[in-house]
Protein backbone atom coordinates (compact mmCIF):
# COMPACT_ATOMS: atom_id res chain seq x y z
CA UNK A 1 0.00 0.00 0.00
CA UNK A 2 1.37 3.15 -0.88
CA UNK A 3 1.30 5.99 1.56
CA UNK A 4 2.35 9.63 1.62
CA UNK A 5 2.56 11.36 4.76
CA UNK A 6 3.58 15.08 5.40
CA UNK A 7 4.23 16.98 8.07
CA UNK A 8 5.57 20.28 9.51
CA UNK A 9 3.26 22.56 8.59
CA UNK A 10 2.41 25.53 10.84
CA UNK A 11 1.05 29.01 11.57
CA UNK A 12 4.65 31.37 10.95
CA UNK A 13 4.79 34.93 10.53
CA UNK A 14 5.91 36.86 7.50
CA UNK A 15 9.45 36.33 6.85
CA UNK A 16 9.96 33.38 8.61
CA UNK A 17 10.77 29.66 7.60
CA UNK A 18 8.82 26.61 7.90
CA UNK A 19 10.25 22.79 6.93
CA UNK A 20 8.07 20.58 5.35
CA UNK A 21 8.90 16.35 5.30
CA UNK A 22 6.82 14.18 2.92
CA UNK A 23 7.84 10.72 4.21
CA UNK A 24 6.90 7.99 1.23
CA UNK A 25 6.20 4.21 1.37
CA UNK A 26 4.88 1.33 -0.60
CA UNK A 27 6.64 2.70 -3.79
CA UNK A 28 10.71 2.56 -5.22
CA UNK A 29 10.56 5.51 -4.21
CA UNK A 30 14.44 6.37 -5.59
CA UNK A 31 12.35 6.65 -9.13
CA UNK A 32 9.70 8.41 -8.68
CA UNK A 33 9.57 12.20 -9.53
CA UNK A 34 8.63 13.45 -6.38
CA UNK A 35 6.58 17.26 -6.17
CA UNK A 36 4.99 19.26 -3.59
CA UNK A 37 2.03 21.34 -4.64
CA UNK A 38 0.07 23.71 -3.14
CA UNK A 39 -4.16 24.69 -2.83
CA UNK A 40 -5.30 28.16 -1.25
CA UNK A 41 -9.26 28.73 -0.62
CA UNK A 42 -10.79 29.30 -4.04
CA UNK A 43 -7.93 28.30 -6.27
CA UNK A 44 -6.80 25.92 -8.58
CA UNK A 45 -3.80 23.33 -6.66
CA UNK A 46 -0.68 24.63 -8.35
CA UNK A 47 2.96 22.90 -8.48
CA UNK A 48 5.55 24.67 -6.58
CA UNK A 49 8.76 22.50 -6.55
CA UNK A 50 9.80 18.89 -8.06
CA UNK A 51 12.53 16.82 -7.82
CA UNK A 52 13.69 13.93 -10.11
CA UNK A 53 16.94 12.08 -9.82
CA UNK A 54 18.48 14.73 -10.81
CA UNK A 55 16.99 17.85 -11.67
CA UNK A 56 14.50 20.72 -9.69
CA UNK A 57 12.31 22.58 -10.67
CA UNK A 58 10.45 25.52 -9.03
CA UNK A 59 7.60 27.79 -9.63
CA UNK A 60 8.77 31.24 -10.46
CA UNK A 61 6.54 32.66 -7.34
CA UNK A 62 9.07 30.67 -5.07
CA UNK A 63 12.21 30.72 -6.63
CA UNK A 64 14.80 31.75 -4.75
CA UNK A 65 12.62 31.28 -1.49
CA UNK A 66 12.18 27.86 -1.17
CA UNK A 67 14.17 24.56 -1.88
CA UNK A 68 13.36 21.03 -2.55
CA UNK A 69 15.43 18.15 -1.50
CA UNK A 70 15.35 14.08 -1.36
CA UNK A 71 16.80 12.07 1.15
CA UNK A 72 16.61 7.96 -0.97
CA UNK A 73 17.77 6.46 2.00
CA UNK A 74 14.99 8.03 3.89
CA UNK A 75 12.28 8.00 1.14
CA UNK A 76 11.42 11.26 2.53
CA UNK A 77 11.48 14.56 0.69
CA UNK A 78 11.68 17.92 1.99
CA UNK A 79 10.57 21.63 1.50
CA UNK A 80 12.37 24.27 2.90
CA UNK A 81 10.77 27.63 2.78
CA UNK A 82 12.10 30.85 3.26
CA UNK A 83 10.90 34.19 3.58
CA UNK A 84 7.06 33.33 3.89
CA UNK A 85 4.33 35.66 2.68
CA UNK A 86 0.75 35.41 3.51
CA UNK A 87 0.16 34.73 -0.07
CA UNK A 88 2.42 31.54 0.77
CA UNK A 89 -1.08 30.28 3.02
CA UNK A 90 -2.39 26.92 1.46
CA UNK A 91 -2.35 22.93 2.01
CA UNK A 92 0.99 21.63 1.07
CA UNK A 93 0.41 18.35 -0.63
CA UNK A 94 3.33 15.91 -2.01
CA UNK A 95 3.46 13.98 -5.15
CA UNK A 96 5.03 10.82 -6.51
CA UNK A 97 4.80 10.32 -10.23
CA UNK A 98 6.62 7.64 -12.19
CA UNK A 99 4.96 6.53 -15.45
CA UNK A 100 1.12 6.51 -15.44
CA UNK A 101 1.32 6.25 -11.30
CA UNK A 102 0.60 9.24 -9.21
CA UNK A 103 0.01 8.96 -5.70
CA UNK A 104 -1.07 11.74 -2.93
CA UNK A 105 -0.65 12.68 0.22
CA UNK A 106 -3.18 14.33 2.47
CA UNK A 107 -1.40 17.59 2.51
CA UNK A 108 -0.22 19.94 5.22
CA UNK A 109 -1.66 23.36 6.27
CA UNK A 110 0.64 26.69 5.92
CA UNK A 111 -0.79 29.55 6.91
CA UNK A 112 1.21 32.92 7.02
CA UNK A 113 0.01 35.83 8.87
CA UNK A 114 0.84 39.18 10.34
Amino acid sequence: QVQLVESGGDLVQPGGSLRLSCAASGISFSIYTMGWYRQAPGKQRELVAAITRTSTDYADSVKGRFTISRDNAKNTIYLQMNSLKPEDTAVYYCKAHWTFYDYWGEGTQVTVFS
